[in-house]
């Protein structure tokens, strides 16, 4: 039974009913990459077959994906929220980052937990407890095959795209603030509280060198796309680039005058660096000039995170403290009136000495978040923006449709008072919207967790591996993994020496001809279970035989297979296991959707109009 047949009948897999909620918003890219594949020819041929967009919804078939149209970097600004997330521990989130193919986004939070969440649906996923305190960064590898996360406690660890960890290292003392890989991957640097940088070898999680110059805290690195070079920012205001084959600062930028929060090279191209701090200023520099050619003004407050668009080299998106989020264009300086508009130091006479370019934000979503931006992530198909926050909430944020307009005046934009007084938004309605949604994440989030719930490893039989026994030695290498095998059960203890020669109170010339008649079996070989009677069949119960029927010293055989108390965990009762012995998992049968709506009509719903 699928999503929407429950959403809208209040039907469930235990017969219960549940409350009626909304659709979840699901933003499918794959028909847009359709129509661009189906059209797309050599940029040299002029530009794609398909007609260009209109504001109207009937031009909604000829969206493309930003890929398609390297010219138009506006056409990509996100503009309309698609989604918030949350989990139901609530913590504050510190990093997002979207999977290598875009299927999934994870966010690392304050408690040190991975969540991932799904790419199209928005919905939770599956989440693990990672480090034992915050996670302050988290990157992966150019290969796609790894993913490297640091603490708070200097750790960083090693994860396979599975999320299975295969290692950790402590490579500092104090809280790892930046992490990045080099070009081929052979390598990453750190940034650290305690102010310097540190260069590992990622195949042996080896300290190769450490960098030092900063006055203050390493707030931020990163590694260039495609050079050796590597760019970090302080809390000593300064931005410092350096050669990480012999570990030399290069040059220092003395542009920003308060605490550097982001510092991140131009990741296709490679020619400009960004970095904004507390100062309320983000700066692009260009490398070829080593001076700085824009200033990105309007945020009110200290600019926390900046994100560069994948392929759009000129579109720029920051994260203030007030939870703001201000998209960028570098080609058009949007200058608001009564303002006096500057010119790009390329265009003037002397490009050394010319001031930089001033340039204000292309669109504001002023109330994307109610705390600090601490993160910002773009899909990597460029179509999606995701944005992590002190405010717990993790929220997806997409390009607006064709001829779609009430996203730009909603309570993102405007802010709940505002949009409340227009009458275009309710308070109440609104609180009541959005307690469905964290219910429905809640939801989402329990019936996520019941696939990932592992059983308790109890001594239902042994010699089963993956299942303990008090006594048992296992190697304790994973929940389940290979254990080494207790004695059987079936293995008694050899028969008492006084056997052969007779049972205590019985006389001996009796027991001698009990043995030659045949009526009593001789005693087993030393070493050997105790065969059953012949009269009472293999799968006799010796615990049902009344007190005194067994010699003394002889402990009871354990009980036959299907009589194990409560079974193996997962598996039926012996009624449940084939002719052939093998154990045959058994669900209940799910219900049907005509049983389902058949028991609603009778509540009097969901019947034809008469």
């Amino acid at each position: 039974m699928d999503r929407d047949y429950q959403s809208a009948y209040g039907g469930n897999h235990d017969g219960g009913y549940r409350r009626q909620v909304g659709k979840r918003p699901v933003t499918d890219y794959g028909s847009s990459m359709v129509q661009w594949m189906r059209h797309r020819q050599p940029r040299y041929k002029g530009a794609s077959k398909v007609e260009i967009e209109r504001p109207s919804a009937s031009y909604l078939a000829n969206v493309l994906p930003p890929t398609a149209r390297p010219q138009n970097p506006a056409d990509a600004i996100p503009a309309k929220h698609l989604h918030s997330s949350l989990n139901k521990a609530r913590h504050a989130v510190n990093v997002v980052r979207w999977t290598p193919e875009g299927r999934r986004l994870l966010t690392g939070s304050y408690s040190g937990e991975f969540t991932l969440w799904n790419g199209t649906a928005f919905n939770f996923e599956t989440i693990m407890q990672a480090h034992d305190v915050a996670i302050r960064a988290a990157t992966y590898s150019h290969n796609e095959d790894w993913l490297i996360s640091a603490c708070n406690d200097g750790v960083i660890k090693y994860w396979q795209p599975n999320f299975n960890n295969v290692k950790a290292i402590q490579a500092h003392h104090d809280p790892i603030r930046g992490i990045s890989f080099s070009p081929n991957d052979t390598k990453f640097v750190t940034a650290s509280d305690d102010a310097s940088l540190k260069i590992f070898d990622f195949s042996g999680g080896v300290e190769e060198s450490v960098l030092t110059g900063h006055n203050w805290d390493a707030k931020c690195v990163d590694w260039h796309p495609s050079k050796g070079l590597l760019v970090s920012g302080s809390k000593d205001h300064q931005v410092k680039l350096w050669d990480p084959r012999t570990g030399r600062c290069l040059t220092t930028l003395h542009g920003h005058k308060n605490t550097l929060a982001k510092t991140l090279f131009e990741p296709r191209r490679g020619q400009l660096l960004a970095t904004c701090g507390r100062d309320q200023v983000a700066r692009i520099f260009d490398l070829r000039m080593m001076r700085d050619i824009c200033l990105l003004r309007g945020h009110e407050k200290e600019v926390s995170t900046l994100t560069w668009h994948p392929f759009h080299t000129c579109l720029l998106s920051t994260g203030g403290n007030d939870g703001s989020i201000y998209h960028y264009l570098l080609n058009e300086p949007n200058t608001p009136p009564n303002t006096a508009t500057s010119i790009p130091p390329y265009d003037s006479p002397e490009p050394a000495n010319a001031p930089a370019q001033t340039v204000y934000p292309a669109h504001r979503l002023q109330h994307a978040h109610d705390a600090p931006v601490w993160s910002l992530d773009w899909h990597p198909l460029g179509h999606i923006l995701a944005s992590g926050s002190n405010d717990r909430v993790t929220r997806f944020w997409t390009r607006a449709r064709p001829g779609e307009t009430e996203c730009f005046n909603d309570r993102w934009h405007l802010g709940e008072a505002a949009v409340e007084g227009q009458g275009a938004w309710n308070a109440r309605a609104g609180r009541r919207s959005m307690r469905e949604e964290e219910e429905m994440e809640l939801e989402d989030e329990a019936d996520g967790l019941i696939d990932q719930t592992i059983p308790s490893k109890q001594a239902i039989l042994p010699g089963l591996p993956g299942l303990s026994l008090p006594n048992a030695n296992n190697d304790g290498t994973s929940v389940g993994g290979a254990q080494k095998f207790p004695q059987a059960a079936g293995n008694l203890p050899p028969p008492p020496f006084s056997l052969p020669g007779g049972i205590p109170g019985m006389d001996q010339a009796r027991f001698a001809e009990l043995l030659a008649s045949g009526k009593l079996p001789p005693p087993p070989p030393p070493g050997q279970g105790l065969p059953p009677p012949p009269m009472l069949g293999a799968n006799f119960d010796f615990s049902k035989l009344p007190p005194g029927m067994l010699p003394p010293g002889f402990p009871p055989p354990p009980p036959p297979f299907g009589a194990a108390a409560g079974g193996l965990p997962g598996m039926g009762s012996s009624e449940g296991l084939g002719s052939g012995g093998a154990g045959v998992r058994r669900r209940g049968p799910l219900p049907s959707q005509q049983e389902s709506l058949k028991e609603e009509q009778r509540k009097g719903k969901f019947r034809p109009v008469r």
